[in-house]
């Protein structure tokens, strides 16, 4: 029995909606200032109408499928829930209102489709990234959600730890780009230049700050109460985002002797992916950790695609499916079991199971998103032409929306 709405817990997650949904055109900004000027508007609509295609999908029969009664008990799917347009604001989710939680939860679907298109830009054309972003959110986050996120799913069942977000949306959008990269093929320019520069720092910065201010709510918000627990996932946030920064600011100066224009920025990014999964398991100290570990690992995996020869142009594998990996993983060691979970990490005398789990669980959501993203990539591309002519792609992709 509901035992009522409760304000406050109310008011903090629809604040964080707020805040989640303005990490897109954050994203967008972010992006926007890393690629040329002639494909500027077209890595900006990719964002946006992300936002747009997959509220529609969600309000149809995504919050269905992904927090819906579980089908058939396996935890694969939920099926229920598909009359929101004849549910009233007074109907409850706990303590807040459906309204409330089903709008927090469908800003992360948003994010995660937005956040793939970084490893195909300059190469994707808008009408077809539409048509892949309706399948891939149907056939892939839809289900991953379910199982993490919903009581029903089976990752969540098996007691896998992920706050969140770490498996479903950066685990999730780093092996999906990886995936719709490998499906396009390298872009004209690859590996025939240095490694690309952004070419508008303030539009790079500026997207930073948005989604920096945006992941308070993105990590603060996944707790669903005002209280210590978000308090916790907030502080953590902070601190591992730049424990990160300077880390890799560090790494930059000890290897090349000067800091970079996009360095410090980047660190930033990886330690807030990589805190995301942990954010309210862990203390001060392993948030710490993670944001060393991230920045040691992720200066690494950024730099893997010129030599393996797969173009994740704005780096999304190396940041996100890597940082992903890294907050998942350390999460078995570092979770304390005195906050949002009982279940203590390896370090904090928990068994190694924790570990084993977190692992299992990468593997599972790594090869079902690449699987599956890589399929719809191949149809979308034969039946829509996902990837422009090289002479499109050679004048630039605004050209599609006829920018002068």
């Amino acid at each position: 029995m509901s035992i009522g709405l409760n304000t406050g817990d109310s008011a903090w997650v629809l604040v964080s909606f707020a805040m989640v949904l303005l990490m897109t055109p954050g994203l967008a900004l972010f992006y926007g200032g890393m690629v040329r000027s002639k494909n500027l508007i077209s890595v900006l609509y990719m964002s946006f109408v992300s936002i747009a295609v997959v509220t529609v999908v969600w309000f149809l029969y995504g919050y269905g499928l992904a927090f819906g009664k579980d089908a058939g008990g396996l935890g694969l799917i939920g099926w229920g829930d598909w009359e929101f347009f004849k549910t009233t604001p007074s109907v409850l989710q706990g303590v807040i209102p459906l309204y409330v939680y089903s709008l927090f939860q469908l800003v992360f679907a948003i994010i995660t489709l937005a956040l793939i298109s970084g490893s195909v830009a300059n190469r994707v054309r808008l009408g077809p990234w539409m048509v892949f972003g309706v399948i891939w959110v149907t056939l892939v986050y839809l289900p991953i959600a379910h199982w993490v996120f919903s009581k029903g799913g089976w990752i969540n069942k098996w007691g896998v730890l992920d706050f969140a977000g770490g498996l479903v949306v950066e685990l999730n959008s780093g092996i999906a780009g990886l995936a719709l990269a490998l499906v396009l093929g390298p872009s004209l320019r690859f590996r025939r230049e240095g490694p690309p520069q952004p070419k508008n720092v303030t539009l790079v910065m500026t997207g930073m700050g948005l989604l920096w201010f945006g992941w308070f709510g993105f990590n603060g918000g996944s707790a669903l109460t005002d209280g210590a627990l978000a308090a916790n996932a907030v502080v953590n946030t902070m601190m591992c985002g730049c424990v990160a920064m300077l880390v890799w600011m560090m790494l930059e100066r000890w290897r090349f002797g000067r800091f970079s224009r996009l360095g410090g920025t980047t660190g930033a990014l990886a330690g807030l992916v990589a805190i995301t999964p942990a954010c309210g398991y862990v203390n001060l100290f392993g948030a710490t950790v993670i944001g060393i570990v991230v920045a040691l690992v992720c200066t690494w995996a950024v730099e893997v695609k010129t030599s393996v020869g797969y173009d994740d142009t704005l780096d999304v594998v190396g940041i996100h499916g890597a940082g992903g990996i890294v907050g998942v993983v350390l999460l078995g060691l570092f979770a304390t079991g005195k906050y949002g979970s009982p279940t203590a990490g390896l370090f904090y005398g928990g068994s190694i199971s924790l570990l084993g789990k977190q692992i299992v669980a990468i593997i599972a959501v790594g090869c079902y998103t690449f699987v599956l993203t890589y399929l719809i990539g191949v149809i979308v591309d034969k039946l829509c032409a996902l990837r422009p002519s090289a002479r499109e792609e050679a004048e630039g992709l605004d050209t599609e929306l006829r920018i002068g």
